[in-house]
C-alpha cells in the first residue's frame, strides 16, 4: 500500500513538471514569435535609392556625438561610400566598432552578430529593429547566409567581423578570421570595402581606422569552387587588412620624420 502511494506521488510529481515545462516551451515560443515578428531585414529603396533605416538614424544622431567625445577618432581613405550592395570587413575590438562602418554612410547598414544577441533583454530588441543578422558561433547558420544573400541581393550593406569575437589579445595580431565573407561576396558578385581599426580604443584617446578602396573578387566569379579556394579568397581580405595598418603606420613615421 505504500509503495502505491509513492509510486502515485511520484507519478504526480512528473506530471506537474512536465505541464511546468510545457508551459515554459509555450511561453519560449511566444516570446520567439513576438522577436521575429519585430525583426527587420529588408529595407526598401527610397526615391533616391537609398536604404535608409530611420531607427538606426536616431541612434546616429543620439551616439555619434558621445562616441566621438569619449573615443575619439580619425577615418582614412575611402571613408564616404556610395549607394548599393558593399559587404564591411572589419577587425574586431568592442561594441563600439560598430559605429566605424556606420560613420561612411546614411544608408543602413545590417551587422552579422551572434544569435544570443538577438534574443538579449534590451540590445535584442535595438538589432531585430536595425536589422542586425543573427548567426551561429560555429558558421554552420544556413539562415543567416541566406538573409545575408538577401540583403545584398536588395542593394544593402552589410558588416562582418570575422575574427567572431572581441580580440582582446595583447599585440598587433588579428584572432584567426573565420570563413563567409568572401563567400557572401562571390556568390553576390558584391564588392568588399576592407576598414582595419589601426589602434586599440582607449577612452579619450583617438584611434585612427582605414578604410581601403572596394575589392572585387572577380577572379572567383562564375567558378563552382573549392574549401580551399574560399579560405584563399578570405585570406586576401585578411591580407589587405595587415595591409592597409602597415600603410598607415608607414605614413604616420614618414610625417614624424618630416617633423623632426
Amino acid at each position: 500500500m505504500e509503495e502505491t502511494n509513492i509510486s502515485e506521488k511520484d507519478g504526480k510529481k512528473a506530471a506537474r513538471a512536465a505541464k511546468k515545462e510545457q508551459k515554459r516551451l509555450e511561453k519560449e515560443q511566444k516570446k520567439r514569435k513576438k522577436q521575429e515578428k519585430q525583426r527587420r531585414l529588408l529595407f526598401p529603396a527610397d526615391k533616391k535609392g537609398r536604404h535608409v533605416m530611420h531607427f538606426m538614424n536616431v541612434l546616429r544622431v543620439i551616439f555619434y556625438p558621445i562616441h566621438a567625445l569619449i573615443f575619439p577618432f580619425k577615418l582614412h581613405g575611402y571613408k564616404k561610400v556610395g549607394k548599393g550592395a558593399y559587404i564591411y570587413v572589419c577587425n574586431h575590438y568592442g561594441l563600439l566598432d560598430v559605429f566605424f562602418p556606420a560613420h561612411t554612410t546614411w544608408e543602413g547598414v545590417h551587422f552579422i552578430a551572434k544569435e544570443e544577441v538577438m534574443h538579449a533583454p534590451v540590445l535584442g530588441y535595438v538589432a531585430r529593429r536595425v536589422g542586425v543578422i543573427g548567426a551561429a558561433r560555429d558558421g554552420s547558420d544556413v539562415r543567416s547566409i541566406m538573409d545575408s544573400l538577401k540583403v545584398l541581393k536588395n542593394g544593402e550593406k552589410i558588416v562582418i567581423f570575422p575574427e567572431g569575437t572581441r580580440n582582446r589579445k595583447p599585440g598587433d595580431e588579428f584572432l584567426p578570421f573565420h570563413g563567409g565573407a568572401a563567400m557572401l561576396a562571390i556568390k553576390s558578385r558584391t564588392p568588399v570595402i576592407p576598414l582595419v581599426i589601426c589602434d586599440r580604443p582607449r577612452p579619450f584617446r583617438r584611434v585612427h581606422v582605414m578604410i581601403g578602396e572596394p575589392m572585387e573578387l572577380s577572379d572567383y566569379y562564375g567558378r563552382k569552387l573549392t574549401p580551399e579556394e574560399y579560405g584563399e579568397a578570405d585570406k586576401l581580405l585578411e591580407n589587405r587588412l595587415y595591409e592597409l595598418r602597415d600603410e598607415f603606420r608607414a605614413s604616420r613615421r614618414e610625417k614624424g620624420a618630416e617633423k623632426r
